[in-house]
């Protein structure tokens, strides 16, 4: 085999675990209705989808198993740096681009004036320190979040770091090891919930370890869904599938118990609904649909919440009647789908597939 196929076979994707896609898709989606809805309504036991949180634990336990399925074969051929370049590609434009987004509705929120706050000199660095995913959360009229400009990002920061350790440590970790490491981190998650009251940290500086102890337990736990081959074979399709996840975020909010439903529904619940997603069929009818839901989910995501400041501006500045809300959320809603399409279509698809191109033409050389 010529040098040429070898940079071939290890560069190429593998096919994708189709309904879990389509998931992602609408876990992207809750997580905006979820967004929206904590801004006007502060008691979460009076929010209908109090747990549009925990849609980031089941982005962790999804890229725990993609990331397993698609380089625990090939990593040693393709070495650190390669693994390193392709997953960079994968996340790093997006990051970009939501840190562009926040620098504009930064400068531009006609509610608020943070610029004239911050100077010249102190926004330049929060813009660097967003595109480079360095926390730095400096800026007490955004609840100090990690990242100022685009406050998802916090979530970025740990997927690169559960990379990294997956491919300098843990795709080397054996069948033995890798559920003693799930048990462990389940462990820290269930102590990290019971001293936060609940898994909604990891964003801000004050819970910036919290993040640590969720993306631990669920990134190891897809890794072990796929390296045991936990793929439950099942007829749910793409709307059962849909169902049974967003039984989760519908899941009632009680303060005095939170600290254990949380975690409950991470460290079982999750990890069965990606086994059930993995084996679940997906009819012809919606291939179309579903293809949209798995292409939208990660820009709708990064590139939301730059507007979030924007509409909590507007909240505290307009007070907004009930009536008033009820069609500018679901409006804004539409366009921020409209507009991560957008981004999907126009700007991440082409520069991946511009620097993917350019990485096998250097990697065949």
């Amino acid at each position: 085999m010529n040098d040429d196929s070898v940079a071939s076979r290890l560069l190429k994707s593998k096919p994708h675990f189709d309904i879990l896609d389509g998931l992602r898709g609408l876990a992207a989606i809750v997580v905006v209705i979820f967004h929206f809805m904590e801004i006007i309504i502060a008691d979460f036991s009076e929010n209908f989808i109090s747990h549009g949180y925990l849609a980031v634990d089941f982005f962790f336990c999804l890229s725990g198993f993609v990331v397993a399925y698609a380089y625990d074969n090939r990593i040693a051929g393709m070495g650190l740096k390669t693994f390193i370049k392709l997953r960079l590609i994968r996340l790093q434009p997006l990051v970009v681009i939501g840190s562009v987004l926040g620098l504009l509705t930064f400068l531009l929120d006609p509610y608020t004036d943070l610029y004239a706050i911050y100077g010249f000199k102190e926004t330049a660095l929060i813009f660097i320190t967003s595109t480079f995913l360095i926390p730095y959360p400096v800026v007490s009229e955004r609840y100090f979040n990690l990242f100022n400009l685009n406050a998802p990002s916090w979530s970025l920061f740990w997927e690169y770091v559960a990379n990294l350790i997956y491919a300098t440590v843990l795709f080397k970790v054996t069948k033995k090891v890798l559920p003693v490491l799930v048990i462990l981190a389940a462990a820290g998650l269930f102590y990290v919930s019971y001293n936060s009251g609940g898994l909604l940290g990891g964003w801000s500086g004050d819970t910036f370890f919290d993040g640590m102890a969720r993306i631990s337990f669920s990134f190891l736990m897809g890794m072990l869904i796929f390296r045991s081959n936990w793929i439950l074979k099942n007829k749910l399709g793409l709307i059962g599938m849909s169902v049974l996840l967003l039984l989760t975020f519908f899941t009632p909010h009680n303060d005095q118990w939170n600290w254990l439903v949380d975690p409950i529904l991470v460290t079982f619940y999750f990890p069965l609904i990606v086994s059930l997603g993995a084996g679940a069929h997906l009819a012809s009818k919606h291939h179309k649909i579903n293809k949209i839901s798995g292409d939208i989910s990660y820009p709708l995501y990064m590139t939301h919440y730059p507007f979030m400041w924007i509409f909590a501006s507007y909240v505290v500045a307009e007070a907004p009647s009930v009536t008033e809300l009820s069609w500018v959320i679901p409006i804004s809603i539409v366009l921020l789908i409209g507009l991560s399409y957008l981004v999907a279509v126009f700007l991440d698809l082409p520069i991946r597939s511009y620097l993917t191109a350019k990485l096998k033409a250097r990697t065949g050389r």
